[in-house]
């Protein structure tokens, strides 16, 4: 039923796309308009007594005696959802950024990206939030009816949720579950310290801690990815994690730092074991016109990326390649070495319905270009995937 405790219509008065009731922090009118500059309307973190994780609202308008409706741009990091409730007037839903999903009581859910719209109508129960893999922003329109616009709910649990997006990975011929939930999570870690998306690099690091991974995982996931991303998106990467441990260190969580990676072989052996690694990897010795003519940047990947980087342990073959494959899908241009990491990825055991899932999952928390290009590649590389 509607919450009518006096604190929360104090509290969130702000809050147009969700209670009743306006507030104008800042309006300019000239000739005749209202102008309302970037910033001046009200924002704040969503009430957990209405909403499940993080969420951030910030007003773009509030209603007035003309317009009944109110505009604002809410932000759901991934798997932040809002409980069940109902608008007596409807409500627009415009997706700015990322991935949202919305369900209804009768079990169905609509999953729509950025510059895609969802009209709610009136009296309908739904819930609306982010995928459990990424951030998303929307931008709310809505209406009011008797001086009301929304009418709150029991929270969507955790199973609603989950069910909610097995459902899409089921339509779509596509079994998420076929990565454990450590491999789930580093997708999105290695395509947003690979893209420059740090705030969405943030939400995914936090994400990645709850979902089971240690400290020293995640570390080695922006080492592994200075080969191919460069240091300056790797050293990023490291601060943002940083940033990450020190804010839930003040929270009052004791994140467990993991195993340590091993020493990096002495003179010669990184050599020989890189030999060894990317033979292993790729399942032949690696030759070609290019090493031909540049030796030494084989040498370069044998002794530093599949000797001294492989050798350091941590994350396993698998886990190495769902990064780089991960981290290679986000970036334009480099498609050739995204296709030669899918083959690499197979030939270490990942299934293609692993592959299939890690593509939906870059879809869903990155972007469509990211998992169409991953799509695209698996079926080049292993045609039998269409």
């Amino acid at each position: 039923m509607k919450s009518s405790k006096p604190f929360f219509r104090t509290m969130f008065l702000a809050m147009t796309s969700f209670f009743t009731g306006s507030v104008i922090a800042e309006e300019v009118r000239q000739a005749g308009q209202t102008f309302y500059p970037a910033g001046s309307q009200q924002s704040f973190k969503g009430p957990e007594t209405y909403f499940t994780g993080e969420v951030n609202v910030e007003m773009a308008f509030p209603a007035n005696d003309t317009i009944p409706y109110s505009g604002a741009y809410v932000t759901f990091q991934p798997g932040a959802r809002t409980a069940w409730h109902l608008h007596p007037a409807g409500q627009h839903m415009v997706v700015t950024s990322g991935v949202a999903l919305t369900g209804t009581r009768d079990g169905k859910v609509i999953e729509f990206k950025e510059g895609e719209t969802v009209w709610c109508p009136p009296d309908l129960d739904h819930w609306h939030g982010a995928t459990r893999h990424g951030p998303m922003t929307h931008f709310v329109v809505t209406n009011s009816r008797d001086g009301k616009n929304v009418v709150w709910k029991e929270k969507v649990s955790d199973a609603e949720y989950d069910a909610s997006q097995g459902q899409l990975a089921k339509a779509a011929g596509i079994d998420t579950h076929s990565l454990s939930a450590k491999q789930l999570a580093i997708v999105p870690i290695a395509a947003f310290t690979a893209n420059g998306d740090l705030a969405s690099l943030r939400a995914s690091i936090r994400s990645g801690l709850t979902a089971g991974l240690s400290v020293n995982e995640i570390k080695e996931i922006q080492i592994h990815l200075y080969a191919y991303v460069g240091f300056p998106r790797a050293l990023n990467g490291l601060t943002t994690l940083k940033m990450v441990l020190d804010e839930r260190k003040a929270e009052g969580i004791a994140d467990q730092a993991g195993p340590t990676a091993n020493a990096v072989p002495d003179g010669s052996r990184n050599l020989d074991l890189g030999r060894t690694v990317q033979t292993e990897l790729v399942g032949h010795p690696v030759t070609g016109p290019l090493f031909d003519l540049v030796p030494d940047i084989n040498e370069l990947l044998q002794r530093h990326l599949f000797g001294d980087l492989f050798a350091r342990g941590v994350l396993d073959y698998q886990s190495r390649e769902i990064v780089t494959v991960s981290a290679l899908a986000s970036l334009e241009g480099v498609d050739s070495q995204l296709k030669s990491h899918i083959a690499i990825a197979a030939n270490v055991g990942l299934s293609t319905e692993q592959l299939k899932a890690i593509a939906e999952v870059l879809n869903a928390a990155v972007g469509a270009k990211a998992g169409a290009r991953t799509a695209e590649a698996l079926q080049e590389v292993i045609p039998q995937s269409r």
